[in-house]
């Protein structure tokens, strides 16, 4: 199961932390409003999937992007655009999230010569090479329904400072008909280990450390087209906030690499199934 870390803007936020001047931001306390607003944030997404999911119109994010009156349009090629989104509230208002920051990125990507039943197979049967990624240290099932999975990923990112997660995921799988499939993760558990690797090695309290990363939640959406899948990647993840005086000039850094995180998975999740893919033709399966 490949999952959207987050790790690019955990570096950057991790950089603005380390480098602003007042020392009392080394720890950071979860509070109860945001993660109110995070709740409402998320719902306002989850509504506005769930209506696309269940639409005549269209299926992947991106029929319903430019307005009722487009067409679906799905790019066959080798580009993976990525976009930033935010969700909005039922009057197309702003979802603000006090003392936090959501980032929101959805990308695509076309990968050649599989069928939505092999990519499937292959996501809700997870491999160690599945999960194998520059930020994913460790990975298990540790538990497996007929449409769903809990997983254990250890994480890791590395750049300014090293940040260390244990966090478990909550994935599950749904068909919408022939050449369509969904699924979503949610990280039911975000703990960041301080002295990682070391004899003191510990969890800080949940919710209560630096506050790189608090929540996050992927979506995934797999459509059978002419000549392989468009598989389509919603990832919607929180961290703390970072000082007004410095918002400006960190927020376009925090979503450039943001932006770069979103590309690479999708680029290596094409990358692995081509390969696999020509691998059953060469041994004529």
């Amino acid at each position: 199961m490949r999952v959207t870390t987050g790790g690019g803007w955990v570096a950057a936020v991790a950089a603005v932390v380390v480098l602003a001047p007042q020392p009392r931001l080394e720890a950071a306390q979860l509070q109860s409003e945001t993660v109110e607003a995070w709740d409402a944030y998320v719902r306002a997404t989850e509504e506005r999937m769930a209506g696309e999911l269940n639409s005549t119109r269209g299926f992947l994010a991106e029929d319903f992007a430019a307005g009722p009156a487009s067409a679906p349009q799905v790019v066959q090629s080798r580009s993976i655009p990525v976009v930033k989104l935010a969700a909005t509230d039922s009057q197309g208002g702003d979802i603000s999230v006090p003392g936090g920051m959501v980032h929101h990125w959805r990308g695509r990507v076309f990968i050649p010569g599989v069928t939505v039943d092999q990519i499937l197979e292959r996501v809700s049967n997870p491999r160690p090479a599945d999960t194998a990624q520059d930020d994913v240290l460790e990975s298990r099932v540790l538990d497996r329904g007929p449409d769903s999975l809990r997983l254990f990923l250890r994480l890791q990112r590395s750049q300014i400072v090293t940040v260390v997660y244990n966090t478990e995921h909550a994935v599950s799988y749904q068909r919408h008909g022939p050449g369509r499939a969904s699924s979503h993760s949610v990280a039911t558990r975000i703990a960041e280990v301080a002295d990682p690797n070391t004899p003191e090695e510990s969890e800080k309290p949940l919710g209560n450390d630096r506050g790189f990363l608090w929540r996050l939640n992927s979506y995934w959406r797999y459509q059978q087209v002419e000549g392989g899948v468009v598989v389509e990647c919603e990832s919607i993840s929180l961290s703390r906030t970072v000082p007004a005086l410095l918002r400006v000039t960190v927020r376009p850094i925090i979503d450039l690499v943001a932006r770069g995180s979103m590309e690479r998975t999708l680029s290596s999740m094409r990358q692995r199934f081509t390969a696999a893919s020509a691998n059953r033709r060469a041994n004529g399966l």
